[in-house]
């Protein structure tokens, strides 16, 4: 097991659910934080808890991993103490909508490809020269069930997810020798604010998704990620598939009523 005191860990998409999570669960283990999210006052209450609670360093900021330009000088403006990050967990990412494709409307399909794999391209390709040039590394990538098996009304989230799944093999393959890890953690149902964007604020309709069953908690795919960043150097966990108990596939939730 590898110590993560005193690493310096990239969470994009911190401000809630899964980023907000992660963030905690690398903080309790002695790791400095650079967070970033669009909700930068989010993120400034989440730093200072965190900085209060287990002593470590933070740097956060606004930042919308959608616009390029806006990535590239985030990343060229770190102070020099921070430019060195160890762990990236690309984590910012969204579904927008629920319609088949002939009905879909395209700035919800916009906004998933845009996050989903745009966003995920840009911050890697903005941190992973220094890795490269260091020779070590970790790329933490938030995945989904939805990578995995396609659903009906999702499938211009799932392609945005498959797409996730094919730049972490691809990723792989392209730093292999370098010593740098790239991982995939790939939840199924997880009770978080997910629902609520989806449906575009509708909580009542949000609230269904999660009803009579016992999904994931944003604290167990947090756990895993960590999980995954304390092997040893040699071990990389090329990617996690985890569901709840209650869920077998995308098609098969067990609801007790």
């Amino acid at each position: 097991m590898t110590s993560l005191k005193g690493t310096i860990v990239f969470v994009t998409g911190a401000s809630a659910g899964i980023g907000e999570a992660c963030a905690e669960a690398f903080a309790a283990q002695g790791a400095h934080l650079l967070l970033c999210a669009r909700r930068l006052e989010r993120v400034q209450a989440l730093a200072a808890r965190l900085s209060q609670t287990y002593g470590i360093r933070t740097h956060i900021g606004r930042l919308d991993v959608r616009e390029r330009t806006s990535v590239d000088a985030f990343v060229a403006g770190l102070p020099e103490e921070w430019k060195a990050i160890d762990i990236l967990v690309n984590n910012a990412g969204l579904a927008r909508g629920f319609a088949k494709v002939h009905e879909g409307d395209f700035r919800d399909w916009e906004e998933m490809i845009d996050t989903n794999v745009k966003g995920l391209l840009y911050v890697t390709r903005a941190i992973l020269p220094s890795m490269v040039k260091r020779g070590s590394g970790h790329i933490i990538n938030l995945g989904s069930i939805a990578g995995h098996q396609v659903y009906p009304n999702g499938a211009v989230y799932c392609a945005s997810k498959f797409a996730v799944r094919a730049l972490n093999e691809g990723l792989k393959m392209d730093l292999l020798g370098t010593g740098i890890r790239v991982c995939s953690v790939s939840p199924g149902m997880v009770q978080t604010e997910f629902s609520e964007v989806r449906f575009h604020g509708d909580k009542q309709r949000a609230a269904q998704t999660y009803a009579n069953t016992r999904p994931l908690t944003a604290e167990d795919v947090a756990e895993i990620a960590v999980f995954c960043a304390m092997r040893p150097p040699h071990v990389d966990i090329s990617e996690v598939v985890v569901m709840s108990t209650d869920q077998a596939s995308v098609y098969h939730v067990h609801r007790t009523v």
